[in-house]
């Protein structure tokens, strides 16, 4: 699917679904009792807000899982809400960020070991340009870090959602080869436009927040969701390109497997 196709039918497939669109939007009312509670001032409805906040990570990771496993096989449906499985995908999602985040987390604190005490001593010296270049360059450094495993764990969710396996997602150099195989330069234009497009919608729907006492409710329960599921269909969309081959090459192996069979018969 060239990326034309992915991005119309990524920004389609949420209102080809519209039936099934307030699943999703009921799980993002979980997120805005928070809010609620803040703008009523009461504590009482916080502290549901808190105990709603950890049941959405416990089904929205892993629901959105189950939209890229839709795009990944180029199904135009949104998937019907499993509780067991949202559940189990969100706590392999958690589980999959905490390991990809390991080596920026060993990043920052080895530099913040490394380079604390001088920054330190360079600011007390009042060596001000020296202090921000340092801080600056490890700064940076960070960032580039997180980034690039923020870029791999996005792609080790496409490969968990198509494969329905932790382990797969957490083989880096598959994840790797996946990255190669849609093709690198494929993939940044495919997050320019969607980064283009999606903070487009954005703006062009913050003015809802502008709606007295609703607003906001509106703009967490209905425009987030909507983002959401165009962003991680269009994954899945993508990922699609090279699930064919795997489809493909499993079907190959599985011919060679049953010749080999016959002739033993």
């Amino acid at each position: 699917m060239d990326l034309s196709k992915i991005i119309s039918n990524s920004f389609k497939y949420p209102f080809r679904n519209i039936k099934r669109l307030p699943i999703i939007c009921l799980f993002f009312i979980l997120i805005a009792i928070i809010p609620i509670g803040l703008l009523v001032d009461n504590d009482y409805v916080v502290g549901v807000g808190v105990i709603a906040f950890f049941l959405f990570i416990l089904l929205v990771p892993g629901y959105f899982v189950s939209i890229i496993r839709v795009g990944s096989s180029q199904s135009a449906m949104m998937p019907s809400f499993n509780l067991v499985n949202s559940i189990y995908d969100s706590i392999r999602v958690v589980f999959l960020r905490i390991v990809y985040m390991i080596v920026p987390a060993a990043v920052f604190l080895i530099a913040l070991k490394a380079v604390g005490p001088k920054s330190r001593d360079l600011l007390f010296q009042i060596r001000i340009p020296e202090f921000l270049a340092t801080v600056g360059l490890v700064l940076l450094l960070i960032i580039v870090v997180y980034l690039v495993f923020e870029f791999l764990l996005f792609f080790a969710k496409a490969r968990l959602a198509y494969f329905n396996s932790l382990s797969e997602a957490l083989k880096v150099n598959k994840v790797m080869g996946d990255i190669r195989r849609i093709g690198i330069f494929t993939i940044i234009k495919w997050l320019i436009v969607m980064f283009i497009l999606l903070n487009v919608v954005t703006f062009a729907s913050s003015f809802i927040i502008s709606i007295p006492y609703v607003g906001l409710l509106i703009y967490i329960v209905i425009v987030i969701p909507i983002l959401e599921s165009i962003a991680n269909y269009s994954l899945g969309l993508l990922y699609s390109n090279i699930a064919k081959s795997y489809d493909d090459d499993l079907g190959n192996f599985r011919n060679i497997e049953s010749r080999k069979y016959d002739r033993i018969k």
